[in-house]
């Protein structure tokens, strides 16, 4: 090859989050034709999977003297295009911030070699997902935050209901205009933290361990086997969302086992209304809902405080509103109509 005729650096970017040298056929023909192949560090996981492959990685590290920006970096691979002609670098995990920007500066106005960007592979949805895995598994192993390694799932608890409250209230108007997404998103977060710190956590059990595979792997086996109108081999059958929601209901309960009680799995913990309405569209389902309108109705005969706030849900329930998302709005809205000087004449 002459290096004057053909000179070309190749940037190759591939997802950290993808398996090492898991390519396209373009950027292994790319790796093939190149007469030199430079990385940062060759023992990191792509690189070493391309070495692994037969074609040789040469580490490229600042010049004697340099400090490794990306300008210095942008000089160096435009030096060894100088050298061999076709150079291709294999870019770094971080995405090496700076550096095509610097090329772009640096290149010569005279006889400029080829620039090229290959994207050799790409992240799949929900890929970030292994970045907070590993930022978890970080922070909570040896080395890591000193809060985060001595949390336990009991410390822990009182932040996932904080979170998910703050969650509640950022999602409650979501659908309306103008709402902040990225607010709602923010709190999404929060929420997803809790739970990758709760697995990190159970990982550690000596005797009944499970991490966060275990957790997805359990949902992925729920959703799939409550969805057979989906995801059943030839499924076709067409359901509407009552008649979905009611299959579901049949095999959770199939799941589950026959419940001594009715009422058997509604967490006591559950805010009030919250509770409330699960028993009332437990019931409901169960054909008691006029047993429960009889006993609701003696207890306001009783003059029950309770039952009348039980009465009020029913109502509420019989019209599909969820009292507590409806207190909330309403309690929101009283928040931000109130005057901050209220007249107290």
């Amino acid at each position: 090859m002459d290096p004057v005729r053909h000179r070309r650096l190749t940037l190759l970017l591939a997802s950290p989050r993808v398996a090492p040298g898991l390519l396209s056929a373009d950027a292994w023909g790319a790796l093939r034709a190149a007469s030199r192949v430079v990385a940062a560090d060759p023992a990191d996981p792509h690189p070493a999977a391309v070495a692994a492959s037969g074609i040789d990685v040469v580490p490229v590290g600042p010049a004697p003297g340099a400090t490794g920006t990306p300008a210095e970096l942008a000089r160096r691979l435009l030096d060894l295009v100088d050298e061999h002609g076709s150079v291709l670098w294999i870019g770094s995990a971080d995405g090496d911030p700076g550096l095509p920007e610097a090329l772009a500066v640096s290149l010569p106005e005279d006889d400029p070699p080829a620039l090229e960007l290959l994207v050799g592979s790409w992240d799949v949805p929900g890929s970030r997902l292994l970045d907070a895995v590993a930022v978890m598994d970080r922070l909570r192993s040896p080395g890591g935050c000193p809060w985060d390694a001595r949390q336990t799932h009991a410390s822990l608890t009182p932040y996932l209901v904080e979170e998910t409250f703050e969650a509640v209230e950022a999602l409650d108007r979501l659908d309306e205009e103008g709402a902040d997404r990225g607010h709602a998103q923010e709190e999404l977060g929060d929420v997803l933290l809790q739970v990758l710190f709760h697995a990190r956590v159970a990982a550690e059990h000596a005797q009944e361990p499970f991490d966060v595979d275990d957790v997805a792997a359990g949902l992925v086996e729920k959703l799939v086997h409550r969805h057979p109108h989906v995801f059943a081999p030839g499924a076709e059958e067409v359901l509407d969302a009552e008649q979905v929601e009611s299959r579901w209901e049949q095999l959770k309960a199939r799941e589950k086992g026959e419940r001594e009680h009715v009422l058997d799995g509604i967490p006591t913990g559950m805010p009030e209304l919250a509770r409330a309405a699960k028993v009332a569209s437990r019931l409901r389902r169960a054909g008691q809902a006029p047993w429960l309108r009889a006993w609701t109705a003696a207890r306001l005969e009783q003059r029950d405080p309770g039952a009348l706030l039980l009465d009020v849900v029913l109502g509420l329930h019989d019209v599909d509103v969820d009292a507590a998302a409806a207190l909330r709005r309403t309690l929101t809205d009283l928040g931000a109509e109130t005057p901050a000087r209220p007249d107290r004449g």
